[in-house]
């Protein structure tokens, strides 16, 4: 979804909405300094998508110039980062934005890690990236390692999910955690989503997305950690996909309502669905009362307290309902948890490693 403060009519108060989408902005690792450098000069909303673009294209231009591999990598994985944050407010350029991330990204990990790769299929696209050498772990008992790509063997696998309005080149922090742990880290965009918004919908049924996805990996099973709508992508793919082996929800939503979602939120279904009607369809979709018991792989669901978006039911309910379900609420942790990661994020990559690996 998107963040719930961002519900609020954008264009009636600029600086309201520059500050309502700091923790999601500066979560993503943009440097908080320079997104207020930025943002102070906006005279309205509308400025914020051409004022993003302008500011990846000058991290570009510093790659350009750098004088290392590493500087001009670093500067790269900023572009991404600021391109992709210029589709968080309406704007008609929001898919040439969505297409430079992705290629400032490919283009990062070109020079930073090498062992990464693009992998791409029916319906989805991303990076495959496997942990440093001297962090890749060994196989507990019950877990199941095998070759993730050039660069080493990984313990395990995972498969980051991205929502509504977010993309691979938002949750980089979560994939360093990841990598940290010894684990390979699949950051994707599915139909509907990042560079691929502008080509294909949002479809309900992720568990086939998935199912291809961890056919064109080449491993036995995989983990799933979904944010935001990705949460419940990532639930139901848990519940239908048997390849999963272990799951991670981030403010996914346990049940829509379209009829109280605000209209904002209703917007943004409208556009990345196709029309109003599929939207309604769509969301009519997002229930996981019948899925939930179906989930048999260890499950971590992970909500804000904060996080309060009139029409969306929280991740309580599917917690309660799969069978190896856990909760973490943090009750100062807003949409996606941005100002509240020392909170969730380690926890959840301990789960993921610790639940592929069996140690």
């Amino acid at each position: 979804m998107t963040d719930r403060k961002s519900t609020m009519s954008a264009s009636d108060d600029t600086a309201g909405f520059v500050a309502e989408q700091w923790t999601r902005v500066t979560g993503v690792g943009v440097d908080p300094h320079e997104y207020r450098r930025v943002t102070d000069g906006l005279a309205s909303v509308a400025d914020w998508g051409p004022a993003f673009l302008r500011t990846g294209r000058e991290h570009l231009e510093r790659a350009e110039d750098a004088g290392s591999p590493l500087s001009a990598g670093t500067h790269l994985l900023a572009a991404a980062r600021w391109f992709h944050s210029a589709t968080l407010a309406p704007y008609a350029e929001a898919a040439r934005a969505a297409a430079a991330a992705d290629d400032a990204l490919g283009r990062a990990l070109a020079l930073l890690e090498p062992g990464a790769r693009r992998v791409s299929g029916e319906g989805f696209t991303g990076w495959l990236r496997v942990p440093p050498a001297g962090r890749v772990g060994r196989v507990g008992r019950g877990g199941h390692g095998g070759r993730v790509g050039r660069g080493g063997d990984a313990v395990g696998t995972v498969i980051v999910v991205p929502g509504l309005d977010s993309a691979k080149e938002e949750f980089l922090d979560l994939a360093s955690a990841l990598l940290a742990r010894g684990l390979a880290v699949f950051a994707m965009d599915g139909p509907g989503q990042g560079v691929l918004a502008a080509s294909s919908v949002l479809v309900p049924e992720y568990e086939e997305v998935v199912g291809r996805v961890v056919d064109a990996l080449g491993v036995p099973r995989v983990g799933l950690v979904g944010l935001s709508l990705g949460g419940y992508f990532a639930a139901r793919a848990a519940a239908l996909e048997p390849r999963v082996a272990a799951a991670a929800t981030v403010s996914g939503p346990f049940r829509l309502d379209w009829d109280e979602l605000p209209p904002p939120v209703q917007d943004m279904v409208v556009r990345r669905t196709g029309g109003v009607d599929a939207a309604r369809e769509f969301a009519r979709h997002v229930d996981l009362a019948g899925l939930a018991p179906r989930i048999t792989a260890p499950l971590l669901v992970v909500d804000g307290g904060q996080d309060v978006i009139p029409g969306v039911t929280n991740g309580e309910p599917l917690a309660r309902s799969a069978p190896r379900g856990a909760y973490l609420s943090v009750p100062h942790g807003d949409h996606l948890l941005g100002n509240a990661r020392p909170d969730w994020l380690p926890r959840l990559a301990d789960h993921l490693a610790r639940t592929l690996t069996g140690a």
